[in-house]
């Protein structure tokens, strides 16, 4: 089985009613990658994932999750 990254960023920015940009400014980051990380279009590197689930307020493991794809 293949595992595919998840995110719950797109939620959590509702909660704390973000943009990308206002997200990508608090996590230190452009638009672009904040973006391109909810579209499953990039995978964060281990310290961004941390940036940005500090800037949300919230775990790593609450921002992102592992599921199983069928291959």
């Amino acid at each position: 089985m293949t595992e595919q990254l998840k995110t719950s960023m797109k939620v959590q920015r509702a909660r704390l009613d973000l943009t990308q940009a206002g997200l990508a400014e608090r996590a230190g980051v452009t638009r672009k990658s904040i973006n391109a990380i909810e579209t499953g279009a990039m995978v964060p590197s281990t310290v961004l994932a941390l940036k940005l689930a500090r800037a949300l307020g919230v775990s790593v493991e609450e921002l992102f999750t592992l599921e199983h794809v069928p291959e």
